[in-house]
């Protein structure tokens, strides 16, 4: 049976409060994306169990429903029909979700916002690594040849130049000009400057002495965090620059400037004190790893995919980067990774085989797919976290999957992939496989043993907004169309309506209805030409008519208490459609006519009109 998009999404909106609660919505292939005001208006258990809805999770400050492709666009498109949300992009949402989270989790994510753009890059130049490294085992005269010096060159040259990808992403992190990011990023691995890679006590830069400072000449190959802090401060410089500088000279003088500042506060205290700091990061993290017997890679296995939950898991891409640009040359922190989320799909899996919801079954085993991929959200969010047990095996079943990988000296030539893909990245295939065994083997173990699918209980629904019957009354006609009655109600002459600019016909002839109910709609087929700030009032064109809907006299005063507007301005409308909820109670508390007015406002340009209920 085909999925009635509609009452989805009006189930959906009732469920999350209404439009009123909404204040972004957006959606990607598989889900609708949603940022609300009030969370605690919000039904989760109702939603989980809508028809059409596959799983919901929160993320990032985003309420995430998971409809599926090539219906999800469907459901969005009524769900802004029924709510009144404009439509937004992926980015706007994300906007919005940032804007409500606290300062310490937007520094903490800063380094996420950076690091995703260029995951292809490194994805690419790691795998390739890998399987240049791997041929030149299997076969020792690719080595030598002129096809292993060009491949490790192309493989190569992403972490080589990483200061230059991650300088172009900040900076459009930062709201910076990304040619300027680009060329912070250059400088920093100038040719002119020594290779920090080839620095050893023996071997020291040279250093320029410009009287009041010194410079020492190296370069911040395998460093990160000094590109990401120095393109801060150009992309505040710039963005200061810009609203002091005149324009006649802001197009020479900002870049000038922008660009000297942060090379000297760069050169001079961003760079020698923070990539110290990077250096004790990456040691610690390495010591954790490989000098604690295991025990700091099964802590990090466990904590890892809290993170995950936290939206926080891409800040480990610092610290990977790091390992793979440095003395080192692999990524110990990526096995860690791949047995948190391989233990993900091993609980989620045992959740899809052992429950006898056919729902949650299409939904749990999918999601094991997607998670033995590395694509731990589906599972964690859709199944694990939401039944928690699961969630909780697969934290016990990737700390003990992390501490094997640790203690058999596992190693990736990449960052960004985990699970099955990372068989083309890893050191050691065979004891990398073993690792995911047992991870995944743990968590479906333990799943398995401490999981009981709750017998299904009734909910009650909130109910989806009652549907009004489409009008059938005319309340005014003209040669151009007809008017069919908005709302429900006794229509009296415009003249008797209680409010003198609207009786003496100054905004356009028309009648006025003293409802009985609280749903107003579309009275034709046409555009919403305005919408008032105070939701008590909309505006519609159709056929050369100019319609306004006035909900109360004064009730501007309100400020929207009491009024809820289900459509934007440029939205197309169908007779019928509801337009305005308001509280008939709420206006008469505050004192005020409920009456409505429905006024032609260019009536007298019009020919044949008629006034009246018929």
């Amino acid at each position: 049976m085909a999925l009635d998009y509609r009452k989805c999404a009006e189930q959906i909106a009732a469920n999350i409060g209404g439009g009123s609660n909404v204040i972004s919505a957006a959606h990607c292939a598989t889900r609708l994306r949603l940022v609300i005001a009030d969370n605690s208006k919000v039904n989760k258990e109702v939603l989980e169990n809508i028809d059409g809805v596959k799983g919901m999770f929160e993320s990032n400050g985003q309420l995430q429903l998971i409809i599926g492709t090539g219906t999800v666009n469907k459901v969005y498109d009524e769900f802004l029909s029924v709510t009144g949300a404009s439509a937004a992009t992926k980015a706007d949402v994300k906007a919005a979700a940032a804007s409500k989270m606290p300062l310490w989790k937007k520094i903490l994510k800063t380094p996420g916002d950076v690091f995703v753009p260029i995951l292809p890059a490194i994805v690419a130049s790691g795998l390739m690594m890998g399987l240049v490294e791997a041929l030149a085992k299997a076969i020792p005269s690719f080595a030598e040849s002129g096809w292993f010096g060009f491949l490790d060159l192309v493989a190569n040259t992403a972490f080589a130049l990483l200061p230059i990808l991650v300088a172009v992403s900040a900076a459009r992190v930062f709201g910076g000009n990304l040619f300027l990011g680009g060329v912070i990023g250059m400088m920093m691995v100038h040719p002119g400057l020594m290779n920090a890679w080839t620095v050893t006590p023996t071997n020291q830069p040279a250093v320029w002495d410009l009287g009041i400072f010194k410079i020492s000449q190296v370069g911040y190959q395998g460093h990160v965090i000094p590109v990401i802090l120095a393109v801060l401060l150009m992309s505040t410089v710039e963005k200061w620059l810009h609203k002091k500088v005149p324009e006649m000279i802001d197009l020479f003088v900002t870049p000038l400037v922008t660009v000297l500042v942060t090379a000297f506060a760069t050169f001079v205290v961003i760079g020698p004190i923070f990539s110290v700091l990077e250096n004790w990061v990456l040691t610690g993290a390495e010591w954790l790893v490989t000098s604690t017997g295991g025990i700091g890679a099964l802590i990090m296995g466990a904590i890892y995919p809290w993170t995950v939950v936290m939206g926080l898991h891409h800040m480990y891409n610092v610290i990977e980067a790091g390992m793979l640009s440095g003395a080192l040359g692999l990524n110990i922190w990526m096995p860690i990774a791949s047995a948190a989320n391989f233990a993900q799909f091993g609980a989620c899996l045992a959740v899809a085989l052992k429950c006898r919801n056919k729902k949650l079954k299409s939904v749990a085993l999918p999601s094991s797919l997607s998670a033995s991929l590395g694509i731990t959200e589906p599972a964690i969010f859709g199944v694990n976290f939401r039944f928690m047990k699961p969630f909780i095996a697969g934290v016990i079943g990737g700390a003990v999957g992390a501490l094997f990988g640790s203690l058999t000296h596992l190693g990736a030539t990449t960052y960004g992939v985990t699970g099955i893909p990372g068989l083309l990245a890893i050191n050691n295939i065979p004891i990398y496989c073993i690792e995911l065994i047992i991870a995944a083997g743990v968590a479906f173990a333990v799943t398995t043993v401490i999981w009981k699918e709750d017998a299904p209980k009734p909910v009650a629904a909130a109910p989806a907004p009652a549907q009004v019957a489409p009008p059938t009354v005319s309340v005014i006609r003209c040669a151009n169309g007809t008017v069919l009655q908005p709302v429900e109600g006794n229509v009296i002459p415009y003249n008797q309506i209680p409010d003198d600019t609207f009786a003496s016909g100054v905004l356009g002839q028309g009648v006025g209805i003293e409802p009985t109910n609280e749903v107003v709609v579309a009275p034709f087929d046409g555009e919403i030409s305005s919408v008032a700030d105070s939701k008590h009032a909309v505006g519609l064109s159709a056929n050369d008519m100019e319609l306004l809907i006035h909900v109360g006299v004064d009730t501007v005063a309100m400020n929207g208490d009491g009024f809820e507007c289900l459509v934007a301005e440029g939205d197309q409308v169908k007779a019928g459609q509801p337009l305005i909820r308001f509280s008939r109670e709420k206006i008469k508390a505050a004192g005020y006519s409920d009456t409505v007015a429905v006024l032609l406002t260019n009536s007298d340009d019009l020919d044949g009109v008629e006034f009246g209920a018929k």
